[in-house]
C-alpha cells in the first residue's frame, strides 16, 4: 500500500511484458498471549463475514489522519500501517505513531494503547502490518529472521496487539533461479520468513491472528509463471508468495490479495481479466477458492483455500488505488461468489457462502469518501 495522496500503490510496470498466452488445464474442483488473554479474556472469533481495513497510523497523506478511537465499528480487523525495517535486510522492524508535525491531531501513545484495548473489548482485532510499498523486508539470513521475530514481538507486546499482517511488496520476496517447487522452497528470504512467522504463531498461540495482503503479481500470476521459470528471463518475483501462503495455510487467519494496481491476469478460463469491474474480483477469487496448477504444471497444484480464510482486497475510493469499483460492482462480485448469481461472462468453479469478506486500502480513504465502502459492506451482510 502506498502513502501517496492520490494512489494506493505503484502499478507493476513490468507486468504486461512478462505475460504470454498459455493454455493450462484447470485442476479438479476441488508463551506470551494477546492483550485480550493477558487481561483474562479469551480473544473473540471473527464474525461470519468480516471487514478488514488499514489505518494510516505512522504517516499522513491526503486522506487525513484518523485516530484509532474514531475508527467506526464496521471494521472487524484493523491493520496498523506500517511497521517498517531499519534497512531491507536487517529484519529489525520499528513502529511509531505519526509525528505531530505531520499529524497535528495525533493521539498520545497512551491514548492509542487505550483505544486498542477498547477495540479488542468490542471484539475487534488490531494487528501490526509489516511492509507496505516503502517497507522492503528481505530476511536473507538466520540473524535477520531472529531479529524480525524479536522486534515484531516487541511491537506486539508493547501495544498489546492481536497479531500480524504481512504486506510484503516490491522486492521483499523473490525466488532464486533453482527454486521451482512452491511446496519445498529453497530461497533463504522465503524460508526464513516462513520460519519467523511459525515462531511467532507458536509464541502467541492459537489466538494469534495472521493475515496476508499480497499483490496479484505474487499469487495469481503463479498460474502462468513461477519465478524465472523453465524458460528463463521471467521476473523472479512472479508467484513468490505461493510458498509462504502454502507453508502457513494452517496458521493463516485470512488471505486478502490486493485486487488493484494490477495488470491483466489470466484466470482459470485461460482468458485475461482486467481491473474495472466485478469480473476481475470474481476471476481472481475463484482461483484462490478452486486452486490452480503452478506455472502450468498440472502435477504441481496450489491447493484451494477454504472460503473462511479468504477476503477480497479492493480500494476504498478512486483516490486509494487503481481498480476501484462502485458498490454495485462490489455486490455483483459478492453475489457471484457467494450465491452464484450476477457472474456475467465468467463461470466460477463453485459457490462459497462462507467467503469471509472484504479488505480495503484504507480506513482513512473510506472516511475521506464518506464511508461508502464500509456502509455498503454493512448493508450487504447486515
Amino acid at each position: 500500500m502506498e502513502r501517496s495522496p492520490h494512489t494506493g500503490r505503484r502499478i507493476r510496470t513490468g507486468l504486461l511484458a512478462v505475460f504470454a498466452a498459455l493454455t493450462l488445464a484447470v485442476p479438479g474442483i476441488a508463551t506470551a498471549q494477546s492483550a485480550a488473554r493477558a487481561a483474562g479474556a479469551e480473544p473473540q472469533a471473527l464474525p461470519q463475514h468480516a471487514l478488514v481495513g488499514y489505518l494510516h497510523a505512522s504517516f499522513a497523506n491526503g486522506s487525513g489522519y484518523t485516530r484509532l478511537a474514531d475508527v467506526p465499528d464496521s471494521w472487524d480487523i484493523i491493520d496498523l500501517a506500517f511497521g517498517e525495517p531499519t534497512s531491507p535486510t536487517s529484519g529489525d522492524i520499528r513502529f511509531g505513531l505519526c509525528p505531530q508535525s505531520e499529524c497535528p491531531n495525533v493521539e498520545t501513545k497512551d491514548e492509542f494503547k487505550a483505544a486498542i484495548k477498547a477495540k479488542q473489548a468490542a471484539g475487534k482485532k488490531v494487528l501490526i502490518s509489516i511492509g507496505g510499498q516503502n517497507g522492503q523486508v528481505q530476511l536473507t539470513t538466520a540473524a535477520a529472521r531472529d531479529t524480525f521475530v524479536s522486534s515484531v514481538s516487541a511491537i506486539i507486546d508493547e501495544y498489546g496487539l492481536d497479531g500480524l499482517d504481512i504486506d510484503f511488496e516490491g522486492h521483499s520476496l523473490s525466488l532464486n533461479a533453482d527454486d521451482t517447487d512452491f511446496k519445498n522452497p529453497k530461497t533463504p528470504s522465503i524460508v526464513h520468513l516462513i520460519s519467523a512467522v511459525k515462531t511467532l504463531k507458536s509464541k502467541y498461540g492459537d489466538g494469534f491472528t495472521l493475515t496476508m495482503a499480497p499483490e496479484t503479481f505474487f499469487v495469481q500470476l503463479g498460474y502462468q509463471y513461477y519465478g524465472t521459470g523453465k524458460w528463463g528471463g521471467q521476473d523472479p518475483r512472479a508467484g513468490a508468495y505461493l510458498p509462504v501462503i502454502h507453508a502457513l495455510r494452517d496458521d493463516l487467519t485470512l488471505l486478502h490479495v490486493q485486487d488493484y494496481n494490477s495488470g491483466p491476469i489470466m484466470g482459470l478460463d485461460n482468458q485475461y481479466h482486467s481491473m474495472g469491474g466485478a469480473d476481475f474480483h470474481i476471476a481472481m477469487t475463484d482461483m484462490l477458492l478452486t486452486g490452480f496448477p503452478v506455472a502450468g504444471d498440472t502435477g504441481n497444484v496450489f491447493p484451494a483455500l477454504p472460503p473462511e480464510k479468504v477476503a477480497i482486497g479492493m480500494p476504498a475510493s478512486t483516490h486509494a488505488g487503481n481498480g476501484h469499483v462502485p458498490p454495485s460492482e462490489v455486490n455483483k462480485a459478492l453475489n457471484c461468489l457467494t450465491k452464484g448469481t450476477d457472474c456475467g461472462g465468467y463461470r466460477t468453479h463453485g459457490t462459497w457462502p462462507a467467503l469471509r469478506g472484504l479488505m480495503t486500502w484504507s480506513i482513512n480513504w473510506d472516511r475521506f469518501n464518506n464511508g461508502e465502502f464500509s456502509r455498503n459492506f454493512d448493508a450487504y451482510f447486515g
